[in-house]
């Protein structure tokens, strides 16, 4: 078993979070670390690394391409969560959340799941088409092992906002709007309404996501809440490098990505 910290203990802050999301395999485990080490240079408080699935109900097509890419070479459920060790060794130190879809998990067994991501010291587990109400045996689970499940909340939670913020470990992942992934040009002023909200009832660092694609938005959203979720822009950031990557001048792509990000949200 790999020893661990505890998630929070692993947080050097509560406010001012940089979440970056990426997907695990994408465009190949060796890159998938290189890119997480570029992303903690670049402030990174938390890493949410993606397992690639076939039928991706909340990802837009940006994050889905990059799914493809991860499946094409072999990438699986066990096979991320057998990356954290890896990513461990080359130096990345953040908390790392595993951000995978319900049916994998199902798949592989809730025992054997929690098992893995005791043994190879991933902090946290996020699963987007679980329904709080369904979820109380894998957060018992996840307690067990002294991992964190990470909550999310939607502007139609309504009445269940106070629950799932009451409940929530690590961080809450506060949805930003409601639809797939995916840049946006603007967001709304209900969004800042939302946030205020979900911030009376949680006890963990409340972190928004969706959308987040400028710098104006990362501030913005620092003015209300206590960190930014970023997985389409980062991911187009990779893919938009793919051609250097392939013809040999990865240097070079990794530096340019490292500067791209840390504009992103400095």
């Amino acid at each position: 078993m790999l020893t661990k910290t505890s998630f929070q203990g692993k947080l050097t802050k509560t406010d001012d979070l940089f979440i970056p999301f990426i997907v695990a395999g994408d465009p190949s485990p060796e890159l998938t670390i290189e890119f997480a080490l570029r992303l903690q240079e670049a402030g990174a408080d938390v890493l949410e690394l993606g397992i690639p699935y076939s039928d991706p109900l909340a990802d837009g097509p940006t994050i889905q391409r990059a799914a493809k890419r991860a499946l094409k070479n072999d990438m699986s459920l066990t096979k991320a969560i057998k990356l954290v060790p890896q990513l461990r060794r080359a130096g990345v130190e953040i908390p790392v959340v595993i951000f995978t879809y319900f049916n994998p998990v199902l798949q592989l067994g809730y025992q054997r799941f929690f098992e893995l991501l005791d043994e190879n010291g991933a902090e946290g587990v996020l699963i987007p088409d679980l329904p709080y109400e369904e979820s109380e045996e894998i957060r018992k689970l996840a307690a067990d092992r002294n991992v964190e499940f990470i909550s999310l909340v939607a502007p139609n939670s309504d009445t269940r906002i106070k629950q799932i913020a009451e409940d929530a470990k690590g961080f809450l992942y506060c949805v930003s709007t409601l639809g797939v992934t995916g840049e946006r040009n603007d967001m709304s002023a209900d969004v800042l309404t939302f946030i205020k909200k979900v911030k009376e009832h949680s006890s963990v660092p409340v972190a928004v996501g969706f959308g987040i694609s400028t710098n104006q938005h990362v501030k913005l959203v620092r003015e209300h809440a206590d960190g930014v979720i970023i997985g389409s822009k980062i991911i187009r950031l990779i893919e938009d490098k793919l051609e250097e990557l392939e013809n040999g001048a990865e240097a070079e792509a990794l530096d340019r990505f490292y500067q791209e990000v840390h504009e992103l949200v400095k």
